[in-house]
């Protein structure tokens, strides 16, 4: 088993669902972790289960879009808990559901804001001190639309196939400066959550994301347990020679591991054209 004992990680959208199951999968692997989210009472709930389990949680409410508040964030785990070893930025929205053209514009920008801007805001503040550290992993959750297209979905699409991008610049990034700090995107698969609930039971959502209620009849869907697992695997090392990779929970690890050499000369995992 994955040992994270003495790492210190920050899991964003911890309060329920995704992040909530990574938190509690990185404590359970000896990590002490921070989880953030905009909602007290739940992040709370969710650090009290850690806590209850032996493991160390602390619980910091702040909006990850807000520079200032996650600056505020990153301080206060740093004066409390020390250097920040793993950022998972799992936090995300999709409610604007419908044809481009019908779609409320400020609902649209909200999803792209949250899962883009906040990614970018929480790599922006953990990374120098990793890499003046020499050590550290980050982990961008991804979703629909990053590799195809994502009809009536748009905004959520275009943003997490950004977090990808985003996550492939960085790490090109980390190399060329010589940093050992490696980035990763993790994909949960469709995972029965506050956001696909709001798509099957809304107006918007049975109307233009009916397949979603198909998919989870046919028992299609994914225990966010998978995607807390393999977090869990990335923050441990073993695959930092494929930083900047997106990883999946349907992936064969050990495949991957044997497949490394391969992967990399043929550029695979990524967000590529090609002809």
């Amino acid at each position: 088993m994955t040992d994270l004992t003495g790492q210190v990680a920050v899991v964003t959208g911890a309060g329920r669902g995704i992040g909530r199951e990574i938190a509690g999968y990185l404590a359970k692997a000896g990590a002490r972790v921070v989880l953030t989210a905009r909602t007290a009472a739940q992040l709370e709930t969710a650090a009290e289960a850690i806590r209850s389990a032996g493991g160390e949680a602390l619980a910091v409410t702040a909006d990850v879009t807000d520079v200032g508040a996650v600056a505020a964030l990153m301080e206060r785990v740093e004066g409390e808990w020390g250097a920040v070893d793993l950022l998972v930025n799992n936090a995300g929205s999709f409610y604007a559901l419908g044809p481009l053209w019908e779609a409320d514009p400020d609902r649209w920008w909200t999803d792209v804001t949250i899962n883009l801007r906040g990614p970018f805001l929480g790599c922006r503040a953990v990374l120098p001190g990793m890499i003046r550290r020499g050590r550290g992993r980050i982990i961008n959750l991804i979703g629909g639309g990053t590799g195809t297209p994502f009809a009536y979905g748009s905004g959520y699409g275009s943003s997490k196939a950004a977090v990808m991008r985003l996550t492939e610049c960085v790490a090109d990034e980390l190399r060329q400066a010589g940093s050992p700090v490696a980035v990763f995107a993790l994909g949960p698969g469709l995972v029965r959550t506050t956001l696909t609930e709001y798509q099957l039971h809304s107006p918007e959502g049975k109307q233009w994301m009916s397949r979603i209620e198909t998919l989870f009849a046919e028992g299609r869907d994914v225990p966010p347990t998978r995607a807390a697992a393999l977090a869990v695997e990335l923050a441990g090392g073993r695959f930092d020679r494929l930083a900047g990779r997106a990883f999946s929970v349907g992936d064969d690890l050990e495949e991957l591991l044997v497949r490394q050499d391969e992967i990399i000369r043929k550029d695979q995992k990524t967000l590529r054209f090609r002809t």
